[in-house]
């Protein structure tokens, strides 16, 4: 069973040039496409649209991210690095 797509659910990106980073969801299109970015090369200004097959989601959903957008409507990217960075140390990669 595959977690639904939600904002704020870190994701590990399986196809593309950006394949085997991680990003975070920060928007949803459809029940195929998601809005993802990782605050770095890929800036909340200009999320990538993704189809979800191409990404594999993680258990970990940043909650300073869902609720930033959430009240504001954006997040800053250097709370998604941080999302990212902070999944990626308790993971041990």
């Amino acid at each position: 069973m595959r977690p639904e797509p939600e904002i704020g659910r870190l994701v590990r990106i399986l196809r593309g040039k950006d394949r085997g980073g991680h990003a975070v969801i920060v928007g949803i299109v459809d029940e195929r496409f998601v809005l993802i970015a990782d605050g770095n090369g890929r800036k909340f200004e200009r999320p990538k649209k993704k189809n979800v097959l191409h990404l594999e989601f993680q258990p970990a959903v940043s909650s300073e991210v869902a609720e930033s957008i959430k009240l504001t409507g954006r997040v800053t990217n250097a709370k998604l690095r941080y999302a990212i960075q902070k999944y990626i140390e308790r993971k041990g990669e």
